[in-house]
Order: structure tokens, then sequence, then C-alpha cells
């Protein structure tokens, strides 16, 4: 079959199994994303919030039914998907109604909670607006649930296009698609929330890059790098800001490393720098002009409980105490669980010793997960979601690390790029 053929097949295989769990995949932060997505769709401010709520307390039922059907005491119990359902309804509207009822009801989001607090997820209006053709046409549930197979297998497909851009063989580069749907990168794209959109727009960051450095398409490429940045401003900005300034930094070092070895720093990689550069510095004016979160209310959200407590007069000593806390119980459990670990150092070496410069870029994509994290030193944060993205390395790096055993003939596969062509032609 031809390669489009297999892309198709393993991303149709990967959305079929996602059938097995269109409910229960709701986060705390999906209420915030769903409440915007129905309101830009045209729902009041009260129907908005009773569609949220019935989301979100129906995939709780869902999630105790199947729970209580496995308990080894109470799975002969009666169905708890009404209680549960009744609960969490009454539970949602004891937060909603009384703000509703004093005003607040400026912006999209449902006020869950305060002003304040709402005013984070006003700022990323992307991953709502992509949800809006979903959920006006499928609903909340279906919507959500089509809106996440997208974006996953739009993800494995990047990461198919950045291996075969760097003319790895055909089977490894779907093996990068297929380990992009297996490990945590494709169960976080599917949950309802921005972390997958985000996965998404940078890996197409790094496609441009490949194109760039290795396909000789530059001018694709910038755009590429650019527009993706662009985007990420609208989902998450302090993405965006992560992501400029590694890709920066990273072409810095790139041309660095290159003049000290007596050779020119290289013009495209000069012009991925500064695209990253300007990314960063737009981030930083465009958040100051638009008024939107600042890193100090990112610190009194972390260090107050989402406003919940008195702000801190100096945030910064507790943050950094926090912050040495983290890393070190974060690295004890790794000790403990080695396989991130592993795979983040396996994927860095495939990276940077078979991918070149683009293999430079791909691990700096890959440590905005690491920051992103950092600047939220919560090591109780579900599902170890903000350091997602790190897990873009070993998906393309272990592919690259593969390749030199495919190629020297210990594994069999079939013949490629040039001496494929002609033999076509001929």
């Amino acid at each position: 079959m031809r390669a489009r053929t297999w892309v198709l097949v393993l991303a149709a295989v990967f959305a079929l199994l996602q059938l097995a769990n269109v409910t229960g995949r709701d986060t705390p932060d999906t209420k915030n994303y769903l409440s915007y997505a129905l309101s830009l769709a045209g729902g009041s401010k009260r129907g908005v919030a009773a569609d949220t709520i019935d989301y979100v307390c129906a995939s709780q039922a869902s999630t105790a039914r199947r729970d209580q059907s496995v308990h080894v005491v109470h799975f002969h119990r009666p169905d708890p998907a009404d209680r549960v359902r009744d609960a969490c309804r009454e539970r949602e509207w004891r937060q909603v109604e009384p703000r509703l009822a004093a005003g607040q009801t400026d912006g999209h989001t449902v006020p869950y909670m305060t002003e304040r607090f709402m005013r984070i997820f006003e700022a990323r209006p992307g991953y709502p607006l992509f949800l809006v053709p979903f959920v006006a046409l499928l609903g909340a549930t279906w919507g959500l649930w089509a809106a996440g197979v997208v974006i996953a297998c739009a993800g494995g497909v990047l990461v198919f296009l950045i291996l075969r851009t760097l003319s790895v063989p055909l089977p490894l580069a779907l093996t990068g698609q297929a380990l992009y749907y297996v490990l945590p990168c494709g169960t976080t794209a599917m949950r309802p929330m921005a972390e997958g959109l985000l996965m998404a727009l940078t890996l197409a960051a790094v496609w441009g890059c490949a194109l760039v450095l290795r396909a000789g398409r530059a001018r694709a490429g910038y755009a590429l790098v650019g527009g993706s940045l662009l985007a990420l401003f609208t989902v998450k900005h302090s993405q965006a800001l992560f992501l400029g300034v590694c890709l920066a930094v990273a072409g810095a070092l790139l041309a660095l490393r290159r003049r000290r070895r007596g050779r020119a720093p290289g013009r495209e990689t000069l012009v991925l720098a500064a695209i990253g550069l300007a990314g960063a510095a737009g981030t930083l004016v465009l958040s100051r002009l638009l008024h939107y979160p600042t890193v100090s209310d990112s610190l009194q959200d972390l260090l107050t409980g989402h406003f919940a407590r008195p702000d801190r007069a100096d945030p910064w000593p507790e943050f950094w105490q926090l912050q040495g806390n983290f890393w070190v119980e974060w690295l004890r459990r790794q000790a403990w669980e080695p396989l991130f670990a592993a795979a983040l150092a396996a994927g860095a070496w495939g990276a940077l010793r078979r991918a070149g410069a683009v293999g430079v870029f791909l691990v700096a994509a890959a440590f905005t997960g690491v920051l992103t994290q950092a600047a939220h030193p919560d090591i109780n944060i579900w599902g170890e979601r903000l350091i997602v993205l790190a897990w873009l390395l070993p998906v393309v790096g272990l592919p690259l690390l593969l390749e030199p055993v495919v190629r020297g003939g210990r594994v069999a596969l079939p013949a490629q790029g040039q001496a494929e062509r002609a033999r076509a032609a001929g």
C-alpha cells in the first residue's frame, strides 16, 4: 500500500479504539473550554451553563458506573449513575448560580470560579474556536470526542511528516506515528483540553524547521514556524513564549557551534532563530496590550489555590522553594519508574545524532514541556499533562535512533528514495 494509505489506516485504527471511551475523559479545565466554545456558538449564558454542567455530570456518572461494575465489594449494588449525576448537578449549580445572579456574566466562560481565575481561560480563545463546529454539529459529548480524534490523529500525521522529511524509512516513520498514539501524547490529545492542540502546533513548527533545513523548502518552512507560533498564542500564550525562546536559543547555539568550527552560521538557522525570537517578543507585547494575565497572576494562582486564599506579599521565595522541592520529588519518582527518563534520553540521543540541526530544534521544542511544568511546580496536577510536550522527543527521536539498524540491513525494507523513483520511472 502507499504511504498515505498506511497513515490513514493507523489513524483510523486509533480513532476506532477511542470509541471505547467516549465519555469520562473530562478534566477540571474541560468545563471552561466547553462553555467558551458553546458561548461562541451563540448560546445564552444560562443555557451554556446548563449544557456544560450536563456534560460534566454525565461524564462523572458514566465513570462512577464503570468503576462500580469492577469494584470487588460494590459491583452488585444498584447503578450509582443517577445519584452521582444529581449530586454533581447540585454541586455545580451551587457554584455557578450565585455568580450569575451577582452579574458575573462578562466574557465567554461560565463563572465556575472567581473572575480573576476565569480571566486565565478568557485569554485562550484558540481551542474553543477549534471546538465550535464540532459541538455545534454534534453536541457536547460527541463533538468533544470528534475534536479530540481530529487533534490526536493530526499530531500522529505530523510526526510521520517530520520523519519522512528527515528521510527516515517508511516503516520507521509509521512507527513514530504509532508511538504518538500509544504513548501519553495520544491519551492527552484525546482529552478535552488545550494540550492536544499545543502538541500538534508544536510539531507543526518542528516540521517547518525540517522543511527549511532538510527539504530546501524555506518559504513554506518559515511560514509554518511563524504560523504555528501565532496559532499557539491564541491557544495558550505562555506556550508561544516558551517555544519562541527555545527555538531562538537552539538557532543561536547552532550558529555559535558552527562559527567555532570556522564555518558560516547558516542563513536558514539564523532566520529560524529570528522567527523564534520575534514570536517570543511578539507574545510579550501582545499579551501586555491585551491585558492578559501576567507572571505575577500565575504565581498567585499557584500559591493561593486558584485565588481561594489571600495573595502572597512576596511570592517568589515560596515559588523557588517549591520549585526545588518539586524537582527533587520528581527525580525521585523517575528513579522509581524510569521509563520516561529513559525514553527522553534515548529520544535525545537519536535526535541529536541522526537529525543534525533539526534534532536540536526538536530537543528545544520538547523542552517547552519541562518549562511548562517548571512554571507550575505542583506534583498533584492531574495526569502529568503539563510536561506531556516532552514526550515528543522520544516519539520522533526513537525512530531516528533505530534508523541505522534498519538501513544497516538487519531488517529488510523496500527500497526507497532515488532508487525507488528511478525504478518507478523506468
